[in-house]
């Protein structure tokens, strides 16, 4: 038939808006699949984009400055001071762990002093509703924390060192909170001077200065200042951040969410198409006498197609604007879950790019798993389409093609807008082959099937068939069942792997106190005080210094750090400077992989022991030379031997560990860790803590049980964002499974109807669905394990950098869970197959 024959498309429109059902009754599920894959693509975009925009936008406020210079253990030099003011407005402060006191109360915490120009951007707020800069004279700024163990109020006094101090307000807004990094007590903001007068920055002492530049010329860009610095004092042991990386450990937290979102966003695209295929097809299934009477009133082919691609494209659209919403409301949610974490908004947030791309995507993914129905009940006659509830149709291989086509389409629009294109095309490519390996599963299922003997039990039989027989689903319910169980498989092994992480890296066992800046001259009576208290308690001081890597690599061709252009993977150690020790002995907990340790006496060249996983990331080893800076001099010592370190326990663990004639020399002080009998007294550990206060005003003590939990709170909130995540795939997943097992219910009416027909009882048949369904999902609960896990795998140790430790009981429990609802499902979707009456079936078929 010519164009000109073709139904206009006022008419057009007409049918396809009579035909389609006000509730969308048979696309459902096509809209509940596009409706989870735009939602979770909504919520993913508009929340990494809206914290990328906040650490954009706010840098300097969030760094305190356009570019930070950090030093430990000194300040600058004349020379280092003159060439920062060349910029511009330089102001300088003092950060370090103090103990203050108030009374019978005494709490570790992070010691804040800022110069008067503190800060360059932005404002403190206080509880009072104040904006202040840097507190005057002994007037201090004190974290809400702070004044809770200090058991004090506003206008109390208290000590931190030799000095007494004035809480004069409460801090509830800290401009640069996010850039100080991880906390271990709250903050005390006081005047520059005071660690000076209170005696904190005595030599050896663990203090690190902060100095922040404003530029004075808005020209002037970050990157080329710090290039300059680097270049002028190489071996100054600057550790530089710019505006453009306020927060690092945020920036790396959010490429790590936007990876592990990107994959679960691109996860619930997959399971959500497939539901769309298998929903769309049911759909069209329906309305087979629809579409055949139409052609034999003499619609064309290309009408077919514009009828119902109308209808599913206000179902697609319908779902994709709802879909939209759910991400913008759900996007608070997710803020709530990270605050603290992140600089992210509170409230709601629009992001329009990335609604418009989630938009794009359900779309996309909606025609493109589409078109094959719809092409197969657009390509055959009239006739074959009346006789195709028991005359199966036969594969429409173009049909298919168009899919590949949109899947193309898919991958390149993924590709492009990524991130990460590696990250997300070996996804995609993990998919494809996933459906390839599940299609193969389909096809060799439905062999077996036929190949197998009859059972004798009818039953057993008759479910048998149904895997084989012409027209079965079985190959799509094999595609839809695995990704669906593999949905629960992925959040059940991401989230117990959390949690195993959690109990690895946040010991339960540890140190009860660990004590900073102990004097060299004042260890035995450090010792005396703890023992007196508890003379079982178990002590172990070592010295502690600062220092930066400058140079690594055989003696005659060293490499400067400062002249990579990019550090080596996993070479963090490179990367600002470090804690350093010396020592006779192998410390404890470390074991020797290579090489051999020096004598106690040893006098000779200085020598250091590495740990072998940063030897490895840095490419040295035994007999290269490592040259380090500390208090602006370097110092160079030969690699005598490799270590292995176990990180994961709470005592004191060192890359970098020297011979004493290394070090000694340097102004340095001891830490320590006391470790007291169980079940030891609050009322004593109490007292303990004041002494150590009152004999070592200098010394900070930090209560390990206190960090313990801030970790874990931490890290805690992390499981929730990714938990909150994943479960879309599982709701993509319980989708899927429902829109498979509803549109295999369409095909069984037919088989049905004959069996009651011929006598069969109502458990009879729902014993044949438990069948067949049970035999399916048996065989692919290993599958869904495999697939699901080398998906959870991949979040875990490529995004997420944890170790991969899932909790299996609970990830095959979780499974259980999966089969059951199939099982489940497939008993729900045979009710309605048993009120079918016979006649009237056997009359529409």
């Amino acid at each position: 038939m010519s164009a000109a024959a073709r139904l206009p498309w006022g008419t057009v429109w007409q049918i396809a808006r009579r035909d389609l059902n006000a509730r969308f009754k048979g696309l459902r599920l096509l809209v509940l699949c596009i409706f989870l894959g735009t939602a979770a693509l909504a919520a993913i975009g508009t929340l990494t984009a809206a914290i990328e925009r906040e650490l954009a936008a706010n840098g300097q406020e969030l760094l305190g400055g356009d570019i930070e210079i950090a030093l430990w253990q000194r300040g600058l030099t004349d020379e280092e001071r003159s060439a920062l003011a060349a910029y511009g407005t330089v102001s300088e402060g003092f950060r370090l762990q103090a103990m203050a006191v108030a009374g019978d109360n005494a709490a570790p915490v992070e010691l804040k002093a800022v110069d008067a120009k503190w800060p360059l951007y932005g404002a403190l707020t206080l509880a009072d509703g104040r904006n202040v800069g840097a507190p005057q004279g002994r007037d201090a700024w004190l974290a809400k924390g702070a004044l809770d163990r200090l058991g004090i109020a506003v206008g109390e006094r208290f000590t931190i060192g030799s000095v007494t101090l004035r809480a004069a307000g409460v801090i509830a807004n800290e401009p640069d909170r996010l850039s100080e990094g991880f906390q271990l007590g709250p903050t005390i903001i006081v005047a520059e001077g005071v660690p000076a007068v209170a005696g904190l920055l005595q030599p050896g002492a663990l203090y690190q200065t902060k100095q922040r530049v404003a530029f004075a010329n808005p020209a002037s860009t970050p990157e080329t200042v710090e290039e300059a610095l680097n270049e002028r004092f190489p071996s100054a042991g600057f550790t530089i951040r710019t505006r453009d990386r306020a927060s690092p450990g945020a920036d790396r937290f959010v490429r790590q969410m936007s990876d592990f979102l990107t994959l679960v966003g691109l996860a619930a695209l997959v399971i959500a198409g497939i539901g769309i295929a298998g929903g769309v097809s049911s759909y069209l299934d329906q309305r087979r006498n629809s579409i055949a009477t139409f052609k034999v009133l003499g619609a064309t082919s290309a009408d077919i197609v514009r009828i119902y691609a109308l209808q599913i494209a206000i179902a697609a659209l319908v779902g994709s604007l709802a879909g939209l919403a759910a991400g913008v409301l759900v996007t608070p949610l997710l803020s709530a879950a990270l605050q603290g974490l992140l600089p992210v908004e509170s409230g709601f947030v629009i992001e329009p790019l990335p609604l418009v791309l989630a938009a794009s995507y359900g779309l996309l993914v909606a025609f493109t798993f589409a078109a094959a129905p719809l092409l197969r009940a657009r390509a055959f006659p009239a006739m074959a389409l009346m006789r195709s509830g028991i005359v199966p149709l036969a594969r429409d291989w173009r049909a298919l093609g168009a899919t590949a086509l949109g899947l193309a389409a898919i991958s390149a629009l993924a590709l492009a807008t990524t991130a990460q294109p590696l990250l997300s095309g070996g996804f995609l490519l993990g998919a494809g082959s996933a459906l390839i390996i599940l299609a193969a599963i389909g096809w060799a299922l439905q062999r077996l099937a036929r190949a197998l003997p009859r059972p004798s039990n009818p039953i057993l039989r008759s479910a048998l068939a149904n895997l084989h027989r012409p027209g079965a689903p079985t190959g799509a319910l094999v595609t839809a069942l695995g990704f669906g169980l593999a949905a629960f498989v992925l959040l059940a092994a991401v989230q117990s792997a959390i949690d195993g992480n959690i109990q690895q890296r946040v010991p339960r066992e540890a140190p009860d106190y660990f004590v900073l800046d102990v004097p060299r001259d004042k260890e035995p009576r450090f010792f005396a005080v703890v023992q007196e208290a508890f003379p079982d308690a178990a002590l172990r001081t070592v010295p502690t210094l600062r220092g930066k890597v400058l140079a690594f690599g055989p003696k005659d061709k060293m490499t400067r750090v400062a002249d990579l252009a990019e550090l080596p993977e996993g070479a963090w150690s490179l990367r600002g400077e470090r804690g350093l020790t010396y020592s006779d002995r192998l410390p404890q907990g470390n074991r020797l992989v290579e090489g051999s340790w020096w004598s106690p006496l040893h006098n000779g060249e200085p020598l250091v022991s590495i740990d072998a996983e940063q030897a490895r990331a840095i490419g040295v080893g035994v007999g290269d030379y490592i040259t380090i800076g500390i208090l602006g001099v370097e110092r160079t010592a030969r690699i005598a031997n490799l270590r292995e370190v176990d990180w994961e326990n709470m005592g004191f663990n060192f890359t970098l560990v020297f011979s004493r004639n290394a070090l000694v020399d340097a102004p340095h002080n001891l830490s320590a860790t006391i470790d007291l009998p169980d079940g030891a007294d609050d009322a004593a550990r109490g007292a303990l803590l004041r002494t150590l206060v009152r004999e070592l005003p200098s010394s900070s003590v930090v209560e390990i049980g206190g960090l313990l939990v801030e970790g874990r709170k931490l890290l805690e909130q992390v499981a929730l964002a990714t938990l909150a995540a994943a479960a879309v795939t599982v709701l993509a997943g319980l989708a899927v499974l429902l829109g498979a097992i509803a549109a295999a219910r369409a095909a069984r009416t037919y088989d049905t109807v004959v069996l009651r027909v011929l006598g069969a009882s109502r458990r009879q048949i729902l014993m044949l669905q438990l069948a067949e369904y049970g035999m399916i999902a048996g065989l692919l609960a290993l599958v869904a394990l495999a697939l699901g896990g080398v998906l959870a795998w991949i979040v875990i140790t490529a995004v997420f950098s944890f170790d991969w430790l899932p909790d299996w009981p609970v990830v095959l429990g979780v499974l259980g869970i999966g089969l059951a609802l199939v099982l489940a499902f497939a008993l729900a979707g045979s009710l309605p197959l048993l009120k079918a009456k016979p006649a009237r079936a056997l009359r529409e078929l």
